[in-house]
């Protein structure tokens, strides 16, 4: 049994029935849903992702390996000036990145999005910093695992979900459990610049976080106060902080942000995460993945990892203007630190004289050339104009990893060259099927 030939089977259990009026109860609960994004209910195909027991044991060997790479360039990042110079950071960066967080896990929350077929996968992104899209997934399973199809499913098969919310506040409890050693029960902070805020999902973690006993709120991380050694927000003193706001954002407003700055220096506060996450956040870490001074740093299966499944990553610079252009179709451009792939630019998308006009123009702007791996594909079913079609599309594959193992999933799927809210996209839920 693998997940190609569940799928299958559910686009046949689909075709052989009516299952429109099932698919327009679906529409219509995603549409009046909690998972908004950008103010518009997120697109979806009729279709779950599936994955079996093994998928979620490769998953698990992926994040263990990754993680250990990462720590390793982390720690020689702390330890070596010149390592650091790789990353090029600001210096006010560099030194909240030198701080001891107060808990050992370097990286406590990311998504790695990967292309992934069953068994060969390599890279696309380590997202380590303001890593969302859990209520996404986990509110479409539930949907989905109520539906027609899914209900004839599960007279075969085992199915379900890995639960993203309630997982997470456990495991930030953890951590700061470790930061503060005396069992005070933590006041806990959601916070971000409100105007980059996915403050529907952070309404589902403020519930959870609340379900279990502690006090939660929202906020603006300007809204903060530092008085007397302690982090207030409206009054009251705030213990954990889950930080959604992004390193990029947080150093452009960084003199607005001087309260939470204070209180990260002085360990006023256990922030999940810290500014050690940017060392694998920013996409420049797969350009040094592939040094030959970080790859002694490394195992030999370790340095093997990174050379099959991290695509050869370079930075754009002018002697390399020409490699690029020549190459078109070879090759795809990406800035060191956007996120939602804004500024991103397959070559495959463009012709010869356009291409040129977008390397020129990115060679001034802090660009990476990285190998374009092509992603894997997998057929889809969906209800176009009240009938059953079936196509192709591309997958990308998010790991969530907690405290540094693999605990959830996230789908997008599409038709494009690169998978995306900007270029097209469907979000998928993930459930994991067993024989009975």
């Amino acid at each position: 049994m693998d997940a190609r030939s569940i799928n299958e089977t559910y686009i046949n259990i689909v075709k052989q029935h009516d299952f429109f009026s099932d698919f327009r109860e679906l529409e219509y609960k995603i549409n009046h849903c909690n998972v908004i994004y950008k103010g518009k209910p997120v697109p979806f195909l009729y279709n779950p992702m599936f994955f079996t027991k093994h998928d979620l044991h490769n998953f698990s060997n992926i994040a263990q390996m990754i993680m250990n790479i990462g720590n390793k360039v982390v720690n020689e990042y702390v330890r070596d000036v010149n390592f650091r110079r790789k990353f090029a950071f600001p210096k006010n960066l560099e030194d909240l990145i030198l701080i001891d967080q107060g808990y050992k896990v370097n990286t406590p929350i990311g998504r790695f999005d990967i292309f992934y077929d069953g068994e060969n996968f390599s890279f696309c992104e380590l997202n380590t910093d303001g890593s969302s899209a859990m209520n996404e997934d986990n509110t479409f399973a539930r949907f989905f695992l109520e539906s027609a199809p899914i209900k004839l499913m599960k007279e075969k098969y085992h199915i379900d979900y890995l639960e993203c919310i309630d997982k997470w506040v456990e495991e930030s409890l953890k951590i700061y459990q470790e930061f503060n050693h005396n069992n005070k029960k933590p006041t806990v902070a959601i916070v971000d610049f409100i105007e980059s805020a996915t403050t529907s999902e952070f309404k589902e973690f403020k519930k959870a976080y609340e379900k279990k006993g502690y006090k939660t709120f929202i906020c603006d991380i300007r809204e903060l106060v530092y008085h007397n050694g302690k982090l207030l927000y409206q009054g009251e003193v705030i213990d954990l902080i889950y930080r959604r706001a992004v390193t990029k954002e947080v150093i452009e407003h960084y003199n607005e942000v001087l309260a939470f700055i204070e209180a990260y220096k002085n360990k006023a506060v256990c922030v999940v995460g810290s500014f050690k996450s940017q060392i694998m956040h920013n996409k420049v870490i797969f350009k040094v993945l592939h040094d030959e001074d970080t790859l002694q740093l490394l195992t030999k299966e370790e340095q093997e990892f990174v050379q099959r499944h991290i695509p050869l990553t370079k930075l754009l610079e002018e002697d390399s203007v020409n490699e690029v252009i020549k190459n078109k179709d070879k090759y795809i451009l990406k800035p060191l630190d956007l996120y939602g792939s804004r500024g991103v630019f397959a070559g495959l998308d463009y012709d010869n004289d356009k291409w040129i006009e977008v390397v020129k123009k990115c060679v001034k702007n802090d660009y990476l050339y990285q190998e374009y791996v092509k992603p894997y594909t997998r057929d889809f079913i969906n209800y176009v104009n009240g009938k059953v079609c079936v196509n192709r599309y591309k997958c990308l594959i998010g790991l969530f990893i907690y405290n540094e193992e693999f605990s959830g999933l996230y789908t997008r799927v599409g038709e494009n060259n690169i998978i995306s809210e900007i270029h097209g996209y469907y979000t998928l839920p993930n459930l994991i099927v067993d024989e009975k």
